[in-house]
């Protein structure tokens, strides 16, 4: 198997588990009554598998995101920048003509 589908799968399975805690915890500490909700109502199955699911594919998207961003190379050895010295920004001056409103209005209304 090529390491970047292990990489996926794993990182995947790794935001499925972090999902699972998450709803465990909601349920367990009764957030929003949700266990009352789940426990007296007859989809409350389908509504923990559908938090479960969802909040799944947001930590497996996140987590593998993660996962890629920490791939990067450092590349201490580039300089990069920094420290400028004797540049100092200065105003343009730009001329603009004026006009009077009524030439102004004369000019738009054609």
């Amino acid at each position: 198997m090529p390491k970047l589908i292990r990489l996926y799968i794993t990182h995947v399975a790794i935001g499925f588990v972090l999902s699972a805690v998450l709803v465990g915890l909601l349920l367990w500490f009764n957030i929003a009554n949700l266990w009352h909700l789940v426990s007296t109502s007859d989809v409350g199955l389908l509504a923990v598998f559908l938090l479960w699911l969802f909040n799944g594919l947001v930590f497996a998207g996140v987590q593998f995101g993660i996962a890629v961003m920490n791939m990067a190379e450092d590349d201490d050895d580039e300089p990069r920048g920094g420290m400028k010295i004797g540049l100092v920004p200065e105003p343009a001056l730009v001329r603009v003509e004026a006009q009077s409103r009524k030439t102004y209005r004369a000019r738009n209304l054609q």
